[in-house]
């Protein structure tokens, strides 16, 4: 049986180099050092390292399909397979020598990090201390104290293992497993070369830390740099612990440390602070179901952060693992140093303050505003913090523009947790849908998405549920919109991030611009809605002229009765007449059908005239422009044009009865007063009047309609025509001395309107009077001719007597006559004149030109003091008050 010597590696290397070149043992030296420095070399194979990337697309997938469980329960299997089965790396590693002959093979360095450059003198140094006749130099990791007896070949049931098995696996597996095997691994053997003495410290550290608890002892920087990585995790080291008065780590003070050791220590311990404060928000909102999608995505972009950071700790604890198990020297190039740790954790030191400021920042905060937060963090000069900050960004902001897409291409908002910018509240019925329905979080608008940008995404969305529920129309949205992308992935958000005012801003228009010239069609075409606001123009704003007149004359037999007395069947029968007979035949059937009679409220003395009202049923979609109180302002003007309208109407009666009832009472001189004052008061009220109805017909409702039409055929949304319409009603309520601040001029037109029927019926009962008596005379002369071709006297003694009577009482009721009058002139000048003055201080422009016009003559100007200021006068000095 051969002995063990026969059968060492090395022996057997040395015996195949002679036989592959033929020559003996001392001709075969060089090769035979070349054969073991490449057997000894830090040559692994990649079937571990291929494993564990598979693994980990593995482990990846199953997150990605939201299978967190299976991703565990698979990461923890392959961790308890890579401790149990060692058979290839037991033989790797028998292959490599450990005899007296051997030289010591490289312990490679965590592959994820380097760790530091060997300097020349360092090189030097290592060169020199080459052990053996190999002449291949050694870092000092194990160095040799005599011949080692080579390793038993394993056979089964033996449970040997050769040193060094647990530190070649971990060399393979690479840096991210390296320290999670040790523990199932034996540590090597101390040696007893120049690392002795350092090696030993760093045990006798780890021992103090299980059972020393003396007093004031002394404490080594490998120590210390335990402790640092315990409190990199937020775990309490055995000589730095956090402090929770002062909210920070300090270091022991029975630890008998150096200045520059404790002020190092506490400066790496920061690092776990951030650490903390990052994790504790982390914990807290993950499990927050109302924190929402957003918020959700901020904390998966801080736990992927934090795993970059893990990472970093595995290496630098398997790095710390290797050099406890051989003993490194800490003065070597390779071995942890607290200032080693100041230099590889800068960075991430940077990364962690970034991600604690931001936790800091969103604090409190949701959705869209979250997302508003983490881009203020973008502003900064710093490229490193300014990427950091995009890459979390991009991931937080993908939820709001899945949002967005969604809502702007299918025109659904699933909000569950009140973090998009669009609201919906389901309590509005489909009537107030555009109005009502969906608004603006002002908060959750993300700050970098424009209020311009978010108006129109609210229009879009708003539009296409405005065309599926109120407009019944279910066109696809695709043939509405010619180009849909959206969000699909962070990446995609990321990208949209670098063109913000270019790729975005196209989307958002191009949406808005198909959807909202859509929906302006479908109103146009298949709801007739400009046909619908020109027959609010014709009818209720009295543009039909022939048609209102001709109703006037239809409804004033009706009109003049009481207002209790009139019955809206009888009405409406009327107004169909009065369609008939004019060019309102002519409109369209459905103009027709909506146009209807409606009696205001009734009160007590009221007349028809009071009452009488054109109405304009509306529904459906075009309701949205014509509301309610779009529809009571059209009420309101109608009433003071029908009333305005009525007065036209009353003085062409006024002016009728002078021409008709000139000649007939020309033969009553004594009449002739009355006359000529009646015509003068009424040349008065039709010069008013008519100034009135110009003002009101062209520079009110002619200009504001023409403002109307040109903004309705520009609008690029149906909003801009509920704009102009509700800036059209406003214009002409407040022009037509409708509004609250022309209230006193109201009053005082309202007053010069009651003067106008005053005079009406005053007039018609003095032509009552003078006509009965022109009756009565002529009744006389006719009986009195009668007689005398009867051969009879024409007239007696007492019937001449009761005549002349008769004629003396009704010329003594021409004064009373001739008073009334001027009593009404007086009281119709002065209320004229108040109304003047009030016109000469009003701010609208148009009122003082007014007041020119009506007193074009200064008739009123020599009457009252106050209307003798010139116009530009009176202009300033309502510009001043």
């Amino acid at each position: 049986m051969a002995t063990p010597d026969q059968k060492s590696p090395n022996v057997l290397l040395q015996n195949l180099c002679c036989r592959i070149l033929g020559r003996n043992e001392a001709d075969v030296a060089q090769q035979f050092q070349y054969a073991v420095r490449v057997i000894g070399s830090n040559f692994a194979p990649t079937v571990e390292r291929d494993e564990f990337l598979v693994a980990e697309k593995i482990k990846k997938e199953l997150i990605r399909q939201r299978r967190e469980a299976d991703a565990a329960l698979f990461s923890e299997l392959h961790r308890k397979l890579h401790s149990q089965v060692s058979s290839y790396a037991t033989l790797f590693a028998q292959a490599l020598p450990r005899d007296a002959h051997s030289t010591p093979y490289y312990y490679a360095r965590p592959q994820t990090l380097p760790l530091s450059y060997q300097d020349r003198s360092t090189q030097s140094a290592q060169s020199s201390g080459s052990v053996g006749s190999s002449g291949i130099s050694s870092i000092g990791l194990c160095a040799l104290s005599g011949p080692t007896p080579a390793p038993q070949s394993l056979l089964p049931g033996q449970s040997h293992q050769a040193p060094g098995v647990g530190d070649c696996l971990r060399q393979q597996l690479g840096s991210r497993l390296a320290w999670t095997l040790t523990a199932n691994q034996p540590s090597s053997q101390a040696t007893t070369s120049k690392g002795v003495p350092n090696a030993v410290s760093r045990n006798m550290t780890r021992s103090r830390r299980e059972g020393d608890t003396g007093g004031t002892m002394e404490v080594t920087e490998a120590a210390l740099v335990r402790d640092i990585l315990y409190v990199f995790q937020g775990i309490d080291g055995k000589n730095i612990k956090m402090n929770n008065t002062e909210n920070c780590y300090k270091v022991e003070g029975k630890a008998n440390l150096s200045r520059s050791l404790r002020d190092t220590a506490v400066r790496l311990s920061e690092l776990g602070w951030l650490h903390n404060k990052i994790r504790r928000y982390t914990d807290q909102r993950s499990l927050d179901r109302s924190f929402g999608l957003v918020g959700q995505s901020f904390c998966a972009a801080l736990h992927q952060e934090l795993r970059e950071y893990y990472r970093l700790l595995s290496v630098l604890h398997s790095q710390l693992q290797l050099e406890d198990d051989q003993g490194v020297n800490l003065g070597l190039e390779s071995s942890l140093t607290l200032r080693r740790l100041l230099v590889w954790t800068y960075d991430p030191k940077i990364r962690l303050k970034t991600l604690a400021a931001l936790v800091d920042h969103c604090q409190g905060r949701k959705g869209g505003e979250l997302a508003s937060a983490v881009h203020a963090y973008t502003k900064t000069g710093d490229p490193y913090m300014r990427s950091l900050v995009q890459h979390i960004l991009s991931l937080v902001s993908h939820p709001v523009l899945s949002f967005l897409y969604r809502w702007i291409y299918d025109g659904e908002l699933e909000d569950t947790y009140h973090e998009f910018f669009v609201a919906s509240d389901p309590t509005v019925k489909t009537d107030r849908l555009w109005h009502d329905k969906y608004t603006l979080r002002k908060s959750m608008i993300p700050s970098f998405i424009t209020m311009d940008q978010s108006r129109k995404v609210l229009l879009i969305g708003k539009s296409i549920n405005f065309l599926h529920q109120v407009c019944h129309d279910q066109t696809p949205t695709t043939k509405m919109i010619a180009v849909t992308k959206s969000a699909e992935s962070p990446q995609d958000a990321a990208d949209l991030f670098t063109d913000l005012e270019n790729a975005f801003q196209g989307k958002i228009d191009a949406a808005y611009f198909e959807t909202s010239k859509y929906l302006l069609d479908v109103l146009n075409k298949k709801y007739s809605l400009l046909d619908h606001m020109q027959a609010m123009r014709r009818y209720l704003l009295l543009g039909q002229g022939d048609f209102i007149r001709h109703l006037m004359d239809l409804l004033k037999p009706e009109l003049v009765r009481p207002a209790t007395t009139l019955y809206q069947h009888n009405l409406t029968g009327i107004l169909e007449t009065a369609v008939r007979a004019t060019n309102a035949q002519f409109d369209s059937p459905e103009i027709l059908r909506r146009l209807d009679v409606r009696l205001l409220e009734v009160s007590p003395g009221d007349t028809g005239w009071d009452v009488f009202s054109l109405d304009y049923h509306v529904d459906g979609p075009i309701a949205t422009v014509f509301t309610r109180e779009c529809m009571s302002h059209y009420l309101r003007v109608f009433n003071f044009l029908w009333r305005a309208k009525r007065m036209e109407y009353i003085l062409t009666d006024i002016r009728k009865g002078h021409m008709c009832n000139a000649k007939l009472l020309r033969n009553m001189p004594e009449f002739s007063g009355v006359l000529h004052q009646c015509h003068i008061l009424a040349s008065e009220m039709v010069h008013f009047i008519h100034q009135m109805q110009y003002y009101i017909t062209f520079e009110v409702l002619e200009c504001s309609w023409d403002e109307l039409w040109n903004k309705v055929q520009q609008a690029q949304d149906l909003d801009h025509i509920i704009a102009a319409h509700e800036v059209f009603l406003d214009t002409i309520t407040s022009r037509c001395l409708l509004d609250s601040d022309s209230r006193a001029l109201l009053n005082q037109l309202r007053a010069v309107f009651d003067q106008i029927i005053e005079l009406q019926n005053a007039q018609d009962a003095i032509y009552r009077a003078a006509l009965e008596e022109l009756q009565r005379r002529l009744q006389f002369e006719e009986k009195k001719k009668q007689r005398e071709i009867e051969g009879q006297w024409g007239v007696t003694a007492a019937e001449e007597e009761e005549e002349n009577k008769r004629i003396g009482e009704f010329k003594e009721s021409i004064p009373k006559m001739c008073s009334q009058l001027r009593i009404l002139t007086h009281f119709y000048q002065g209320i004229v004149q108040q109304f003047l003055v009030l016109l000469t201080t009003s701010s609208d422009e148009s009122l003082r030109f007014l007041s020119f016009r009506l007193d074009f003559n200064e008739h009123y100007k020599a009457r009252e003091p106050r209307l003798r200021v010139s116009l530009g006068t009176r202009g300033r000095r309502s510009s001043h008050t």
